[in-house]
């Protein structure tokens, strides 16, 4: 395949940073859209320039460290996939395709198409987690669960941080990634203790740390490469109110 490539480049979070254009020939439909992005970087080592920084780990859809703008869509334009599971066969021959990182002031660019993603991580510190003492992993049929709710949680888990969520909305929400980590421990009677501080605190550490309100457009839904539902969404503000009024 020969392809031309328009990446944005940006040296560091006080660079203004611009595009900048790559031909590429010979590349396979096989290889994997990350590969081909190493394939670029090989070439351009060689010639003495710096390489594209890209965030990457397990390469399996799974940690949720990869996260690319691609021609305006996050992850790509393969459904319910994470960039790093996109192969070049989604593109045509001949094809420009644009690369950006994610787009939003929660997320500030340290490197090219890097973002630092470590406001996902505050939300989590401030009750992704469930603080009793469990000691040994007990029988796993020893704490019955409703099957309903049992695929909800799991639903719910599938949710690997990406932040696809954010850079889909207009408004840069997190609400589709906090939704999914208190949707997922409150369904669980393991969670329930502290249900109530739970969804207060988060919610509280994501509005501190810019993330914007929800546009009830559904566009962290359709990117996201778990397909979270919206729902979460729903069942979250309900105990936010619940919560509250409670407090």
């Amino acid at each position: 395949m020969k392809l031309k490539l328009k990446i944005w480049r940006q040296k560091n979070a006080q660079d203004k940073g611009a595009f900048k254009e790559y031909e590429m020939e010979g590349i396979s439909k096989d290889m994997s859209f990350l590969e081909m992005l190493d394939v670029l970087n090989e070439s351009l080592i060689k010639k003495g320039e710096d390489p594209i920084a890209f965030a990457h780990d397990c390469r399996e859809g799974i940690c949720g460290s990869c996260g690319l703008h691609v021609n305006g869509r996050a992850h790509g334009p393969v459904k319910g996939a994470t960039i790093c599971q996109v192969h070049m066969r989604s593109f045509e021959d001949g094809q420009t395709i644009v690369i950006e990182p994610w787009r939003a002031a929660a997320f500030p660019i340290i490197k090219d198409l890097v973002v630092d993603r470590t406001g996902f991580d505050r939300i989590l510190q401030a009750g992704g987690y469930i603080s009793v003492n469990t000691g040994s992993a007990p029988e796993a049929n020893l704490i019955p669960i409703n099957k309903d709710d049992a695929n909800e949680a799991f639903d719910a888990a599938a949710c690997i941080g990406c932040g696809a969520c954010v850079a889909a909305c207009k408004n840069a929400s997190a609400m589709l990634f906090t939704a999914a980590k208190v949707s997922h421990l409150s369904l669980l009677p393991q969670g329930g203790t502290e249900s109530t501080e739970r969804v207060i605190r988060m919610v509280e550490v994501m509005d501190n740390e810019g993330f914007g309100n929800c546009t009830n457009t559904g566009a962290c839904e359709a990117e996201c490469p778990k397909e979270i539902s919206i729902s979460h969404i729903a069942r979250m503000n309900r105990e936010f109110l619940s919560s509250s009024a409670r407090k």
